[in-house]
C-alpha cells in the first residue's frame, strides 16, 4: 500500500554523486561564498486550476541524517516514531498559492521533494522504518485519486541541486528554476506550448500497453502517466516489451566490441564490452575483465537496477549508467561508442522507451528526468548553483 521514502527521495545526491564521477562539475573556479542554512523557494502558480493547493517539503536532514519535514519558515520537524502497521505522519503540509499568486517558503538543508497536491491532501504515514510515500502503481493506494507531483532537491554546501522528474510518473507539469548570487537565473522542465496534453496523446496513440500508462479519476480527470516500470508492475506493459530490442543488441555485440567512455573529463578511461557465454563481460585497456552483465529484461531497463544495477563506484556504476541510458534511447545498435555526444539518434528505434521520448520531445529545451540516469550526457532537468540566491517552482498550465 506504501513504499519507504528512499528509493528517489535520495536521487539528487545519487545525481551529485554521478556528477562528480563523470567530472561534469566545473573544477578550477573560485570557490563560492558560504550557502545559507536556508534559502527562499518562490512558488507560482500559473496551473490555471481552482482547487486548494497544498504543499510539502519532506526530506533528509543533511547535517543529522534524520528524515522530516520543514515548515514555511525552513525550520526542520523531525518525524516521530512509526509503527507497524504504519500510523498517520503530522500533518506537514502549508498552503499554497492560488492561481495566477505566488508565494515564498524556505528550504533547509535537505535531500529531499517538494510535493503539491490540488484539490486534495496528500496521505503520508510512519512505519518503524521511517516515512512512507504514495504508491499510486498500487489502485489501492490512498492517494491514488489525487492530483499531485514533486521535485526532488538537494541543497548543502556545495549548492543548490533541483530537478523536475517523470522518473515514476508524468503528472502536474511544472518547471524548476534558480537565481545566482549576481543576479542571472535558470530554468528547466517547462513544457512547450500544448506540451501536457501532447505527451498523454503521444501514448495513447501507441499500441502495446503504452496508452494503460495513463490513470484518470472516476470524474474523468487525468491523474498522471506511469512510468514504463510501473506499467510492468501493473501489468499495463507486457514484460517482453523491450525484448526484441535487447536480443539485438546481445547478438551485435557477441561479434563486435560496445566501446564505453563513462566519465566526460577522462576521454582516456575506456571500457570494452563484449557478449559471451550471454554475458556481456566488459574489459579495460589491459584486457582484464572489470565487470559483467546478464541479459537485461525490460524492468533492468526501465528501473536501470536488477540486472543493470549501478552501485556508486568508478567501474560498474558507471558503466551500467551508461548502458541503461543507451537502452532506454535505443542508441545501442547504431552507436557502438557510447555515450552519445547528442540527442538526435534517440528513440528511433520502434522498440524503445516511448515515455521518455514522448516527454523529450514535448520539454521546452528537451531535458527531462524519464528514466532514473537520464543525467548520462546532461540530458536531465536539472538547476544547480554553487551560491543561490532563490529557487523557483512554477506550477505549469495543463494544456
Amino acid at each position: 500500500m506504501f513504499r519507504l521514502l528512499g528509493r528517489r527521495v535520495l536521487t539528487l545526491g545519487t545525481v551529485i554523486a554521478s556528477m562528480i564521477a563523470g567530472s561534469l562539475l566545473t573544477a578550477g573556479t573560485a570557490a563560492p561564498a558560504a550557502v545559507p542554512d536556508t534559502i527562499p523557494l518562490k512558488i507560482t502558480n500559473n496551473s490555471g486550476r481552482g482547487e486548494q493547493l497544498y504543499v510539502y517539503n519532506l526530506g533528509t536532514q543533511l547535517s543529522t541524517g534524520r528524515q522530516g519535514w520543514a515548515d514555511a519558515s525552513g525550520t526542520f520537524h523531525p518525524w516521530p516514531a512509526g509503527g507497524n502497521p504504519p500510523t498517520p505522519a503530522p500533518d506537514a503540509s502549508m498552503t499554497g498559492p492560488a492561481a495566477g499568486q505566488s508565494t515564498t517558503i524556505r528550504v533547509p538543508k535537505f535531500s529531499g521533494r517538494i510535493y503539491f497536491s490540488y484539490g486534495r491532501k496528500l496521505v503520508f504515514k510512519l512505519t518503524t522504518g521511517g516515512l512512507v510515500q504514495p504508491a499510486v502503481q498500487n489502485p489501492t493506494d490512498p492517494n491514488r485519486d489525487i492530483l499531485f507531483n514533486w521535485s526532488e532537491y538537494t541543497l548543502n554546501d556545495s549548492g543548490l541541486w533541483l530537478n523536475s522528474t517523470q522518473v515514476d510518473m508524468f503528472s502536474a507539469p511544472y518547471s524548476v528554476g534558480v537565481r545566482r548570487a549576481d543576479g542571472s537565473t535558470t530554468s528547466t522542465g517547462k513544457l512547450k506550448p500544448g506540451g501536457y496534453n501532447a505527451v498523454l496523446n503521444t501514448l495513447r496513440g501507441r499500441s502495446g500497453g503504452w496508452a494503460d500508462l495513463i490513470q484518470t479519476r472516476s470524474d474523468g480527470t487525468v491523474l498522471r502517466a506511469l512510468s514504463p516500470l510501473y506499467g510492468l508492475e501493473t501489468g499495463a506493459l507486457p514484460a517482453s516489451v523491450m525484448d526484441d530490442y535487447i536480443n539485438r543488441v546481445w547478438q551485435k555485440y557477441t561479434g563486435s566490441t560496445l566501446t564505453v567512455t563513462p566519465f566526460a573529463d577522462q576521454p582516456g578511461t575506456k571500457y570494452y564490452g563484449r557478449v559471451s557465454g550471454g554475458v556481456m563481460n566488459f574489459t579495460n585497456g589491459a584486457g582484464t575483465v572489470v565487470t559483467g552483465f546478464q541479459k537485461p529484461d525490460a524492468s533492468s531497463v526501465f528501473g536501470c537496477h536488477r540486472m543493470l544495477d549501478a552501485p556508486n563506484d568508478q567501474v560498474r556504476g558507471p558503466i551500467s549508467r551508461t548502458l541503461c541510458a543507451g537502452f532506454n534511447r535505443s542508441t545501442l545498435l547504431t552507436n557502438p561508442n557510447q555515450p552519445d555526444s547528442g540527442s538526435g539518434g534517440f528513440y528511433q528505434d520502434s522498440v524503445t522507451n516511448h515515455y521518455a521520448r514522448a516527454i523529450h520531445a514535448q520539454t521546452a529545451d528537451g531535458k527531462a528526468y524519464a528514466f532514473a540516469f537520464d543525467d548520462v550526457g546532461n540530458h536531465e532537468s536539472l538547476v544547480h548553483d554553487g551560491n543561490p540566491s532563490q529557487a523557483s517552482l512554477v506550477l505549469d498550465p495543463f494544456d
